[in-house]
């Protein structure tokens, strides 16, 4: 079979080594890809993954059997409509279903909509009208870009002139170009926080294994929010009775209110959770697989990646029985100095010669310079990720790793993984 992944990040690299796993698979072409990746798969670096009828022609002049679009601008950009069109099969939702994540408007009145607990909310086009709301308003309160904004539109000011100025950001300055036209604003909730993706084609529901994402830039949750600096798996927190919660409240209703707004969701999809005092509330969805949650969920998957993709397609994924290793995984984002803000490419990266069979060194913002040398090309470079029979030892593993690798200003968070074992102890 021949496949292609719409991407260049950590999370295709990990969904790459995953599809690499099935033997029926014998070339893998990814688009854009990068430096790392061309160890895994053929890169075509001057395809664009927003560059849709490109991604198609591609296809089809490939003869590709399968496709998977991973982020979310190409999805909400209806890269999955334009391959279905020309009879290509493919992993993803289609547009007007990954409006979940790419319009937070219509994600929330969903929720409204069809009674899925989420934080209280107004939605404002207006700065003057956002601004006048925000002046009877309790702090910390949630200020959200309605569009897509790489995990960083969302900011929490704790009083009226932080809300001014995030106001400003968003909306005047337009820091999030065109997301910052209309803001979400809600309140703040409080309680532990969990990512589930998972697997659906639009019936059918196969949640993964939690994972707890770390995504401001310092220690202690300090600092600017990021793409996440690093995730463990599974998420203490998650508990079989959470769970269960979760499913008859959330994922299934969430599922039947697509469908009853006549775009049902196929593909992966994220549930950004909080376990609040009043049980669990969606923070946000996403329409894909979550990065660097991927980096930890997909390496404790046991059923083959392939075969639930296409089930997903299919939409056979309810006969399909989803397995998952009873293990930990951990994985620690080393960053350019200066992520989320500014920060130099180009610096050359060092890495070990080889790695214990537990770790995996998933690329992300890298590319082969002229003399085919990995050097830095982004703000999140490398994903370390460790698998172990407890998470304690899988951390152990990946920051060992993650000391092995070097380059110029590499930058990473030295407590990934503290508060879940924290709870774990608890």
């Amino acid at each position: 079979m021949t496949l292609l992944v719409v991407g260049g990040g950590g999370r295709e690299h990990a969904i790459i080594k995953k599809l690499k796993d099935n033997p029926a698979v014998e070339t893998i072409y990814v688009l854009p890809g990068n430096g790392g990746i061309a160890a895994d798969a053929v890169c075509v670096p001057e395809i664009a993954a927003t560059d849709i009828d490109a991604i198609v022609a591609f296809a089809q002049s490939h003869a590709v059997d399968f496709a998977v679009v991973a982020p979310d601008d190409p999805l909400a950009l209806g890269c999955v409509d334009a391959l279905h069109a020309v009879g290509i099969p493919c992993f993803g939702p289609d547009a007007r279903a990954a409006r979940i994540e790419s319009s937070k408007v219509f994600a929330k009145d969903l929720m409204k909509k069809y009674n899925i607990p989420t934080a209280r909310y107004e939605v404002f086009t207006s700065p003057a009208d956002a601004l006048a709301f925000l002046k009877t308003a309790s702090f910390p309160i949630v200020i959200k870009a309605d569009g897509l904004a790489l995990g960083k539109g969302v900011l929490i000011p704790r009083s009226y002139e932080e809300a001014e100025a995030a106001v400003k950001t968003i909306m005047e300055d337009r820091a999030f170009g065109d997301s910052g036209s209309r803001v979400v604003i809600e309140e703040f909730l409080t309680g532990p926080e969990v990512s589930v993706l998972a697997f659906t084609d639009g019936t059918a529901i196969a949640p993964m294994v939690s994972s707890m994402d770390h995504k401001r830039a310092g220690d202690g949750d300090t600092g600017p929010n990021t793409g996440g600096m690093g995730t463990v798996a599974p998420n203490p927190c998650y508990t079989e009775e959470v769970a269960k919660v979760c499913i008859d409240t959330i994922f299934l209703p969430t599922l039947a209110a697509m469908r009853a707004e006549g775009c049902p969701f196929k593909g992966c999809l994220y549930f950004g959770l909080m376990l609040t005092p009043d049980g669990p509330k969606v923070i946000e969805y996403n329409c894909r697989f979550g990065d660097p949650e991927t980096q930890v969920v997909l390496p404790l998957l046991k059923t083959d990646l392939l075969t639930i993709m296409q089930a997903v397609e299919n939409e056979t994924l309810g006969a399909l029985t989803v397995e998952w290793r009873h293990a930990s995984a951990a994985c620690v984002i080393l960053a350019s100095g200066g992520y989320p803000g500014h920060y130099e490419k180009g610096k050359s990266i060092f890495l070990p010669g080889s790695l214990p069979g537990n770790v995996t060194i998933y690329h992300a913002g890298d590319r082969l310079d002229g003399h085919g040398h990995l050097v830095t090309s982004g703000g999140r470079v490398l994903g370390i990720t460790a698998t172990g029979p407890t998470l304690r030892q899988a951390l152990q593993d990946a920051y060992a790793a993650a000391g092995a690798v070097d380059f110029d200003g590499k930058y990473l968070r030295h407590d990934i993984g503290q508060r879940a074992l924290a709870a774990l102890a608890d």
